[in-house]
């Protein structure tokens, strides 16, 4: 059998007809686009509030069984721990422990 001959076909390897793109093009293209003013426009412009205790179901049916999905508890707050006593009182122990007037 004779060998076939290769097909004179398109060199793949070749750029012909590519265009050159830009490089600081292609990165405005793909840069973040910061969407903060539009969206604060958006709920702004909402007039309508939900009640609260609305809100707390949504979230709160929303929110996953897992311990990580559960918001932290809120810790009691301790009070801060101060005297009985008074200035007057501990100066009347003074006198009588100490002797003095």
């Amino acid at each position: 059998r004779r060998k076939r001959a290769p097909e004179l076909g398109r060199n793949k390897a070749t750029i012909k007809g590519r265009v050159v793109k830009s490089a600081i093009e292609e990165y405005h293209k793909k840069k973040a686009v910061n969407h903060l003013r539009a969206n604060l426009q958006y709920m702004l412009k909402g007039r309508f509030v939900a009640n609260k205790a609305i809100t707390e179901q949504v979230l709160a049916q929303n929110r996953g069984r897992k311990s990580k999905d559960q918001p932290p508890k809120k810790a009691a707050k301790k009070k801060p721990e101060g005297t009985v006593f008074t200035e007057e009182d501990f100066r009347k122990f003074e006198r009588e422990y100490f002797g003095r007037p």
